[in-house]
């Protein structure tokens, strides 16, 4: 077995060893298993059963992550999108008004032209035409938004009605255990040593348990609820005359082209953001596992919408894997199967609290940044696009608005700035795409 995974991962290769890439594996998994909780919540709102979303939710992660690390061999773990779940729930559904099933629906006809797209490399044409300023600034505006989730989940930042954010109540518990995760990972790092990002979580965890906010559960064990409720609704309007007037309606359009949006640039945005720190990305920012990495992306999209979940995409949380020594799709596997485990231990799971995981958030926003050394600004063509791209992603509580105003502030300064050679065709389509869906989000509030 040891000589099949180091073969087919080639974990000799990449300077790394089963024991490395389980961790890693487990680390990435406490970091974003916070899904199983937030995304059932979110999705019950629009009156989906809340059981067997937990179920749906869970075997979408799996399935999605496993094809991530065993057809794109990346230590990236997939699951159901915050913004894009939020999305789903509360404008589809609850603002405009349509069922669930037509929702789910939208997500699985996106799936479906994302593997057309894929297959065509227009995806992957995209991706290789972003401008290299901008690789290198995403990650730091990535390292800077999943820091700020880390700040948010323990209360160290909350919102403030008058200044937006404010520091936290430091009598609240959270707070303190978050602090207490964060020296123990960075005391264990800077003296070498591995799974320092696990030990700090597991540490605060033990934290919060002596302080009585976590209590031990009745039943370590238990059965994964039916997903009957919600299993198969995406694809039944194929099935009857009336669904496929909704599917060639206007309003499907709009839906799907939202998803689409959104999903593939957060999608973009996050692996160039955590393969990058893996050193696999060439001069230009690209790397070969490019086309299989946007290939399972869509293919866990179409099957999580037949789950019964919101559109799929790349955790920007599988960082923490890395960091902690993940180099592999076997640490993708490995967080497959903490996720297989979490279907039958759901209560043990479930004890680690938001305030235990944001030590791991923090420490990885801070190994995210190190590439904004490399950006130019001096060049004010390229350093306004990067510094945009950096502040939007924290600011606007979005991967993908930063790299809509990065993108289009590069265009604009580039062509009026002389230097049009500069920019590539494709960035010229995809920022006038930009600059359309900008003109019609203000017309519509205006209108």
């Amino acid at each position: 077995m040891k000589t099949f995974l180091d073969g087919y991962f080639k974990l000799s290769e990449n300077g790394t060893t089963i024991k490395k890439e389980l961790v890693a594996g487990i680390i990435t998994f406490l970091t974003m298993s916070y899904a199983l909780i937030v995304n059932p919540s979110i999705l019950s709102e629009t009156g989906m059963d809340r059981e067997a979303l937990f179920t749906g939710t869970t075997l979408a992660i799996i399935f999605a992550t496993l094809l991530m690390g065993i057809l794109a061999k990346l230590p990236i773990a997939q699951g159901p999108g915050m913004g894009l779940n939020s999305f789903f729930a509360f404008s589809v559904v609850l603002g405009l008004g349509y069922s669930w099933q037509f929702a789910l629906t939208a997500v699985f006809i996106e799936g479906l032209i994302f593997i057309i797209l894929t297959f065509l490399n227009v995806r992957e044409m995209i991706v290789k035409s972003i401008p290299r300023v901008l690789k290198e600034a995403i990650p730091v505006g990535i390292g800077l938004f999943i820091t700020l989730i880390g700040l948010k989940g323990a209360n160290i930042i909350v919102s403030d009605p008058n200044t937006f954010l404010a520091l936290g109540d430091f009598k609240q518990h959270s707070v303190w255990i978050a602090f207490a995760g964060l020296l123990v990972t960075a005391v264990l790092h800077s003296r070498n040593i591995n799974g320092s990002i696990l030990a700090g979580i597991v540490v605060s965890t033990l934290f919060s348990y002596l302080l009585g906010d976590i209590q031990l559960p009745g039943s370590l064990v238990s059965m994964p609820p039916s997903i009957e409720p919600i299993f198969g609704k995406a694809v039944e309007p194929m099935f009857s005359s009336e669904g496929w007037d909704k599917i060639f309606s206007v309003d499907m359009l709009i839906v799907v082209f939202t998803f689409l949006f959104v999903n593939l640039f957060d999608t973009i945005g996050t692996l160039i953001g955590v393969v990058s720190k893996l050193g696999f990305t060439d001069e230009e920012g690209n790397f070969p596992q490019m086309k299989k990495a946007l290939l399972s992306d869509a293919l866990g999209t179409t099957i999580g919408a037949i789950l019964g979940t919101s559109t799929i995409t790349s955790y920007v949380e599988s960082a923490s894997g890395v960091a902690s020594g993940g180099r592999t799709g076997l640490t993708a596997v490995s967080t497959a199967l903490m996720f297989f485990l979490s279907l039958f231990l759901a209560p043990i799971f479930l004890l680690v609290p938001a305030a235990a995981t944001a030590p791991a958030l923090i420490i990885v926003g801070l190994f995210m940044i190190s590439s904004v050394v490399k950006i130019n600004f001096n060049d004010i063509t390229e350093g306004l696009p990067a510094f945009l791209t950096i502040i939007f992603m924290p600011f606007t509580f979005s991967i993908a608005e930063g790299i809509v105003f990065g993108m289009l502030s590069f265009t604009l300064l580039k062509v009026l700035g002389g230097r049009r050679k500069e920019v590539t065709p494709t960035v010229y389509i995809v920022s006038l795409l930009f600059l359309v869906k900008i003109v019609l989000d203000a017309s519509k509030i205006l209108g």
